[in-house]
């Protein structure tokens, strides 16, 4: 029975014929049976009422919190060819640092004096602006002269028409003496004729009267021509005076007529000396866009353009640098159905590439090699992935590890509700989302409403 000896008797002995070997066989495995199966029953039944934390697990990256913090491509202004690399990969260079230097390619910034050429027209525009001042000025002082001799010389014939108008009223005031001279004459004459036929005087009495007759007749002829002279003499001042008002208006129009035009020169020499300075600012300036300079300290992790000659257009992308100081942050995604269980400030808890760690998502007391992590903003908006991106920042209850670059993986759990492990299968054999958050601070609570829905 013991099988020890080479010549086995198994096959040529009845078993069935011995009841008392067949009982001792089968009770024994029986029993051992019955107890294997009573401890791993009693060792289920207490591992279902063992506590199991509810958790919601995602893949990430870590990334900077701030966005001026991430790393970003530094680009050229203006096209050229590049002429020499002042950096490497890995380097760390601070804010300003020189990164590349550019030479031009556009035939219209070839010239070595550019700049100073280019001064030289501002100053000649400049000079010339100077002129067409001086030439206002000039006409603005003719213009000046032009009004004030225009009130002298109105003036002047002002004087001259009062002078022929009182000249005429005294040529009229004497032609009238004259004419009554004439009229008195006449009747004198008469009265002697009467006389001289009565014989009260003589003929000669009567001629002389008669020849006083013919002066005071050519007085008064005289006298009415000379009023007709100042007349004329009175009426021709008028007209003058008219025609130097007329003069004077058309000298003067003349000169502002200059003047403006002067003033148009002047203003578009203005408006071209505005575009040449404009002009030389961008020139000085497009000299300093040669050399491509550092925003911010930084590591140089990857350049975009290699090799020296080689063209390169506007904003193109030549290198990226990454920030020496940044706040860690990991970007993870959740799905629809678990974003109501995620609030700001929540936890979560992160592994890292390359960071051993021993992992029990249902009792996170017990693992090994996790970094804490707050909830520091959740999207609005559902990204491309049909999910909901969250960023969460570095605890400062436990620093993460300080080698940890931008870009590597990690996978966040967060922590949601104590709940017994019975609980929690049969929750996830019935598809259930898990229990609503409550605050690590809070005692275990179940959502009535949603243990009622079940």
């Amino acid at each position: 029975m013991l099988n020890i000896s080479k010549n086995s008797v198994d096959g040529s002995i009845w078993k069935r014929s011995f009841s008392s070997l067949e009982s001792v066989k089968n009770n024994l495995a029986r029993r051992a049976f019955l107890k294997l199966l009573l401890g791993l029953f009693l060792l289920v039944l207490i591992l279902l009422f063992l506590p199991w934390t509810q958790n919601i697990q995602s893949k990430g990256f870590v990334t900077a919190l701030r966005p001026d913090e991430r790393p970003q491509t530094i680009q050229n202004t203006i096209p050229g060819k590049i002429e020499l690399w002042y950096v490497q990969e890995g380097d760390l260079v601070k804010k300003g640092d020189t990164i590349l230097f550019l030479t031009e390619i556009k035939t219209e910034y070839f010239d070595p004096r550019l700049i100073e050429r280019t001064k030289e027209q501002v100053q000649a525009k400049a000079n010339g602006i100077e002129a067409y001042e001086n030439k206002l000025k000039a006409l603005d002082n003719q213009i000046h002269s032009l009004n004030d001799l225009q009130k002298l010389k109105i003036l002047t014939i002002d004087n001259k028409v009062k002078q022929a108008k009182l000249t005429v009223s005294t040529d009229s005031a004497g032609w009238k003496a004259a004419e009554i001279d004439y009229k008195t004459s006449i009747t004198r004459l008469n009265r002697q004729e009467e006389m001289y036929e009565q014989g009260l005087i003589s003929l000669t009495e009567l001629e002389t009267r008669r020849l006083k007759l013919q002066e005071t007749k050519a007085k008064a002829i005289e006298k009415e021509n000379k009023y007709g002279l100042s007349v004329n003499k009175y009426i021709n001042t008028l007209i003058e005076q008219d025609q130097v008002v007329s003069e004077f208006a058309e000298k003067i129009s003349d000169v502002e007529s200059k003047r403006s035009s002067a003033g148009s020169e002047l203003y578009a020499g203005l408006g071209e000396m505005s575009k040449m300075r404009n002009q030389l600012a961008n020139y000085e300036l497009r000299q300093e866009f040669y050399y491509v300079m550092s925003p911010r300290d930084g590591y140089i992790t990857q350049a975009l353009q290699a090799g020296i000659g080689e063209n390169i257009k506007e904003n193109t992308p030549i290198i990226t640098i990454v920030p020496e100081h940044w706040k860690k942050a990991v970007e993870v995604y959740v799905d629809p159905i678990d974003l109501p269980l995620v609030k700001r400030g929540n936890e979560m808890m992160f592994l890292f590439d390359g960071w051993p760690s021993i992992v029990f998502s249902g009792w996170p007391e017990l693992s090994y090699g996790t970094f804490p992590g707050e909830v520091q903003a959740i999207d609005y908006n559902i990204s491309k992935n049909g999910k909901y991106r969250v960023l969460v920042e570095e605890s400062t209850t436990k620093p993460w590890p300080t080698d940890v670059r931008i870009g590597s993986g990690a996978r966040g759990v967060a922590l949601l509700n104590r709940v017994p492990l019975w609980y929690e299968l049969w929750r996830q054999l019935n598809g259930f989302p898990p229990d609503y958050y409550k605050g690590t601070n809070q005692k275990i609570e179940y959502n009535t409403d949603e243990k009622s829905s079940k």
